[in-house]
């Protein structure tokens, strides 16, 4: 969480009910693996009994049957990432996708409640995109490497140096430097969105590979920043080569978080969306997902007649939201997403138009 948005919950929580105060705290439910539970949980056991042992999915089970009963009660909806684990993914998520995905899908939420399976600049995504909806994330301290790696400050010196000059902002950003953006991107609508500009030159920040990598689909010129995703920088060529040396048959899928010399060892790049999309429509026998391992088993519980290799690069910040936090955070309301509204009305207008833009 931001210094800004740290400060301005502090202070907005003397002036507003808090989630809490609103929506009463639950009693935390029974956690029992009983008959009754087993049946109602069969079916979604179906869906990930790959990846989950049968002996260890009483120990789910309770959890997943629990979360889907209350946010019932709660009239909430829960948003994950495609980078969540599958027992949240297969079995308690409402809406799934990228960034943009569930940013749009956001604007589209009638329930009062939204609660952000995925990283902190997402569960602010959300509440910029619903400002009159609680917004909660399990936990708070799920950060990303891109997003600490600039600060509204930085982007103010930016504008600064290069005036004139429009800044694309990755959506992987605290509200406080989507503040300072003219428009946000994802890594699906990057291009689309920097073609948008009639600016020959753009600031596209701050994923630096994510920026080099459109820099060779466009003729504009891209000033970048020197941000990377912890877990997609850890790929290298070599390593990718090695398994298509092994198996040349194997389609590599990468995600343009990636540096580009890794990008062009790939078969396709695209988002996580994209990729998805790719192995549904594709249907290549063997593939490697260049991107964060949970998303291979997320999708090969739908596609079962794919073969995944996993070179299993987890983003620690993601695993940070798990089952028990979910159900914590329904039953006590917590952690409330709070921006301040200075911050938030400029930052809500660089998202809008992201969502808003025609491709």
């Amino acid at each position: 969480m931001t210094k800004a948005t740290a400060t301005s919950a502090a202070g907005s929580a003397n002036k507003r009910a808090t989630a809490a105060e609103r929506f009463g705290v639950s009693a935390m439910p029974d956690l029992s693996y009983t008959p009754e539970i087993a049946r109602e949980t069969e079916h979604l056991y179906e869906r990930v009994k790959q990846f989950i042992p049968a002996i260890e999915w009483p120990v789910y089970a309770p959890y997943v049957h629990a979360i889907n009963r209350l946010k019932k009660e709660r009239g909430a909806v829960i948003v994950a990432h495609n980078y969540q684990t599958p027992d949240i993914f297969h079995c308690v998520a409402d809406i799934v996708g990228d960034s943009l995905q569930i940013a749009r899908d956001a604007t589209k939420v009638d329930a009062e409640i939204i609660v952000q399976c995925g990283v902190h600049f997402m569960a602010e995504t959300s509440k910029l995109l619903n400002p009159g909806k609680i917004v909660l994330i399990p936990d708070v301290r799920a950060g990303c490497s891109l997003s600490e790696s600039i600060t509204g400050a930085d982007v103010r010196l930016l504008k600064e140096r290069y005036p004139g000059v429009p800044v694309v902002t990755y959506v992987n950003t605290s509200a406080e430097v989507k503040a300072e953006t003219d428009i946000c991107c994802t890594s699906s609508n990057v291009l689309a969105v920097v073609e948008s500009l009639e600016s020959d030159t753009v600031l596209c920040i701050p994923d630096e590979y994510l920026a080099m990598n459109v820099a060779k689909q466009t003729n504009k010129k891209i000033l970048t920043w020197k941000g990377h995703c912890e877990v997609h920088e850890r790929f290298t060529p070599a390593e990718l080569l090695a398994y298509k040396e092994a198996d040349p048959s194997i389609e590599i899928i990468g995600h343009p978080e990636c540096h580009p010399d890794v990008i062009a060892v790939c078969d396709f790049s695209g988002s996580t969306s994209g990729m998805i999309n790719y192995v549904k429509d594709k249907r290549p026998p063997r593939v490697l997902l260049v991107t964060e391992c949970s998303m291979a088993s997320n999708i090969q519980a739908e596609v079962n007649d794919v073969d995944f290799i996993k070179p299993c690069n987890l983003c620690p910040h993601m695993k940070r939201i798990t089952l028990p936090k979910i159900l914590d955070s329904l039953v006590n309301m917590t952690e409330e997403v709070v921006i301040d509204p200075a911050i938030a009305d400029r930052a809500r207008l660089a998202v809008e138009r992201m969502v808003n833009l025609k491709q």
